[in-house]
């Protein structure tokens, strides 16, 4: 399920997977509120508290923390929640190193589809779902929310962010510049203000430059949250010898690439050891991909 010739990101393509999550998921989602079994989704945003974090754009102002904003000089809002909700939270790399791909997608659109899948599984569950959208420019955030309208919103950020970044990519090749990547763990380590505490975080990456101090934000964001990595992989690149290759850039010109082979590389998954990782591979379809991961 991929858009166009697999370097975009279209909301259709990741709405569609709806209905392969639903046809995977090996009971139908519960609907009831008695015993055994909880509401799909309840309106209203529940009564219990979960968190306080910073105020994004869409959030209500009649939420604000004025505690928080009073203490820290930033406006926050309270978050709210039924006792059994559940947040997965969604990170996806889509900065300049993402934006290329061997067969059928870019790692960037395999990375959408992928966390496309797994917010479809956790607004499916009753969950609620977010997202940060992490390019060469400024992130996208979209705030946690229930149901299909989370997941449309989170799908729109997706789509926008993707959109952004490959007009910035060709922007900057057809004027001959490289655009700055921001190292990853720079980019995360905001995510312990934003997202609720206890809720699940999956970032979805290669796991490219990912900065001197992505070690201790991760593990400052395990405190209170459950990360999860998606390892992008190309696991044709794997096939190919060492040796320098010509690629084509989004520019149309050509150039030479130098691959080192498979055993020369580093494991990408050892720089996440002691987290919860799967390995999606951007040259199968998402259904194989993720059946796959999850072995």
């Amino acid at each position: 399920m991929t858009g166009g010739d697999g370097t975009t990101v279209t909301a259709e393509m990741l709405i569609d997977q709806r209905r392969a999550v639903l046809k995977q998921m090996r009971t139908p989602p519960p609907t009831s509120a008695l015993p055994g079994g909880f509401a799909i989704s309840k309106r209203g945003q529940g009564q219990v508290i979960a968190d306080s974090r910073v105020f994004v754009q869409g959030d209500e102002i009649r939420y604000v923390d004025r505690g928080a904003t009073a203490r820290s000089g930033i406006l926050h809002v309270r978050t709210f929640h039924e006792e059994r909700d559940r947040v997965t939270f969604l990170v996806a790399d889509f900065r300049p190193s993402m934006l290329w791909g061997m067969r059928r997608a870019f790692r960037s659109v395999a990375a959408a589809e992928a966390l496309a899948w797994l917010g479809w599984q956790s607004v499916e569950a009753g969950g609620r779902v977010g997202l940060l959208a992490i390019t060469a420019e400024a992130p996208l955030i979209v705030g946690t929310r229930g149901g299909t309208r989370g997941m449309l919103a989170v799908i729109g950020g997706l789509v926008q962010a993707h959109d952004s970044a490959m007009r910035a990519a060709l922007a900057a090749a057809g004027q001959s510049t490289r655009l700055d990547e921001p190292q990853l763990g720079q980019a995360l380590d905001g995510l312990k203000r934003i997202v609720p505490r206890g809720g699940s975080v999956v970032i979805a990456s290669a796991l490219d430059r990912l900065g001197e101090g992505f070690d201790a934000v991760v593990g400052n964001l395990s405190r209170y949250h459950r990360p999860m990595f998606l390892l992008i992989e190309d696991r044709a690149l794997q096939e190919l010898p060492s040796g320098h290759y010509p690629i084509r850039g989004p520019d149309g010109r050509r150039r030479a690439a130098r691959f080192r082979s498979a055993a020369a590389r580093p494991d990408a998954a050892r720089k996440v050891d002691g987290y919860d990782l799967l390995r999606i591979d951007a040259g199968m379809p998402t259904h194989d991909a993720m059946t796959q991961a999850w072995g």
